[in-house]
């Protein structure tokens, strides 16, 4: 209301400034914001008010005809609300026509990267790959155990904490994991590992040497197990781990009984 009542003063002042042939004229008032000149010099019909009627709106009250700030936040939220709920009426079912059937992906390996919104880090350009080893075209047994000799380290019986595999997936041989931070760009580090996992395949399915005399070596499983204090290696649990499947199956309500 104030406001409005200024924007009448204003008007008003100007109106006494200007000459008398353009005050006879009540179809012309000038405005207070111009974003051209040409703009500036169209007519506005509007009803000028005068001094004494604008001093007449600023001792107004207030007639409850509006809300508060608080108010008008709550409305634009709920605009927006309704602006998207129209957008999932009318647009959403536009996409079926867009419609693919599920294709599982092929490709065997699980590549992670760290993302800092925008904000520019050096552990950005690293890539670190997961496979699993009955995911690789191995030969043979003999394959399996010698790619798990020449992984080292990077093989583990059960998949990575930060890996994005499920616990729950089945062990069998283990999975590998090599990670790569050496070149600036990110699409080097993966390529580099990628052709790891190739060179590691080719070896491991070269029987010029099986490497079948040679155990396995799992010091860093025992390792790790015995810094994380959880009891795992006492017992061998490092190989045999209790799971949900572990747990009785006679034990389980009949699947087929519905309730």
């Amino acid at each position: 209301m104030a406001f409005r009542a200024a924007t009448h003063l204003l008007r008003a002042a100007n109106h006494s400034s200007r000459p008398s042939s353009l005050l006879n004229c009540s179809a012309f008032t000038p405005r207070l914001f111009h974003s051209t000149p040409c703009v500036a010099k169209r007519p506005k019909f509007e009803d000028p008010v005068t001094a004494d009627e604008a001093c007449d709106l600023l001792e107004d009250e207030f007639d409850d005809d509006d809300t508060a700030s608080a108010g008008h936040l709550m409305l634009r939220e709920h605009r927006q609300t309704l602006y998207y709920m129209r957008l999932i009426e009318h647009e959403m079912p536009k996409l079926v026509a867009y419609r693919k059937p599920f294709k599982p992906p092929t490709n065997p390996l699980v590549v992670r990267s760290l993302e800092y919104g925008g904000v520019n880090h050096p552990v950005l350009k690293k890539r670190v790959v997961v496979v699993a080893v009955d995911n690789l075209p191995l030969r043979n047994d003999a394959a399996i155990h010698k790619i798990k000799l020449l992984a080292g380290p990077r093989w583990s019986p059960r998949p990575p904490a930060d890996s994005g595999i499920n616990e729950l997936a089945v062990w069998k041989n283990g999975y590998i994991k090599i990670s790569c931070e050496d070149f600036p760009q990110p699409m080097q580090n993966l390529k580099w590992i990628s052709d790891t996992v190739d060179k590691l395949v080719k070896e491991a399915n070269n029987s010029s040497d099986t490497f079948a005399d040679v155990p396995l070596d799992v010091r860093h499983l025992y390792s790790k197990a015995r810094k994380s204090k959880k009891g795992e290696h006492l017992r061998g649990r490092v190989y045999n781990r209790p799971t949900i499947r572990d747990f009785p199956q006679e034990w389980l309500p009949d699947r087929s009984v519905q309730v």
